[in-house]
């Protein structure tokens, strides 16, 4: 009996350790790897969901988003306390400045008049950060981390792109891009959720 219940033990430990690296298991969306957990500073983050921003049919690029803990709606996403990272890599070539102007619109389109107001110092900082890039090639990236006390800070290719942007509403704002009324693309903003299965574009 000590036998069978010490065998049962080991199979049972086995299938946790199986079940804990099944969980701890990278999301590969489109050939890119997202971790299921990050480190931002001192706070441990988890991969809430991944997908990829289509336009038409073509894959513009794959978005992760990590936070303390799941959130499963926009607003509890935006609400979050602690820090929160969004980690964008390019599928395709594009003109950064444009990406720029197209996030600018969906910041405004997305808050109201009095939230896009105290974010605009720091849209025009992001803008300039675009306009000096000029262009995202196919497997760049860029990072927006937020981090309380702190701000905003845009990474491009891993490295910080500018001061911090202090102001949390444009955090708040730059958030609503992919999870306000209109997103970017409402499947995508499923996927960010954790509704929708990680669209990986094998399907051409």
């Amino acid at each position: 009996m000590f036998r069978s219940l010490f065998v049962a033990a080991v199979l049972a430990c086995g299938a946790t350790a199986a079940l804990a690296q099944a969980a701890a298991a990278p999301v590969d969306v489109a050939g890119v790897k997202y971790e299921a957990a990050q480190q931002l500073g001192n706070t441990r983050l988890v991969l809430n969901g991944a997908g990829i921003r289509y336009k038409a049919v073509f894959k513009v690029y794959t978005a992760g988003l990590y936070l303390p803990a799941k959130a499963a709606t926009p607003e509890a996403v935006i609400a979050s306390p602690g820090p929160k990272r969004l980690h964008i890599v390019m599928l395709r070539d594009i003109d950064a400045n444009e990406l720029g102007k197209l996030f600018t619109r969906g910041m405004e389109q997305n808050s109201t008049r009095e939230e896009f107001g105290k974010a605009i110092p720091g849209t025009l900082k992001l803008a300039e950060i675009f306009a000096q890039k000029k262009r995202l090639a196919a497997g760049e990236n860029f990072t927006v981390d937020y981090v309380p006390g702190t701000g905003t800070i845009v990474l491009v290719n891993g490295k910080p792109a500018a001061e911090p942007i202090k102001e949390p509403e444009f955090n708040a704002s730059l958030l609503k891009i992919w999870f306000g009324k209109s997103p970017a693309d409402p499947m995508l903003k499923d996927a960010l959720l954790g509704k929708a299965p990680v669209r990986t574009g094998a399907d051409g």
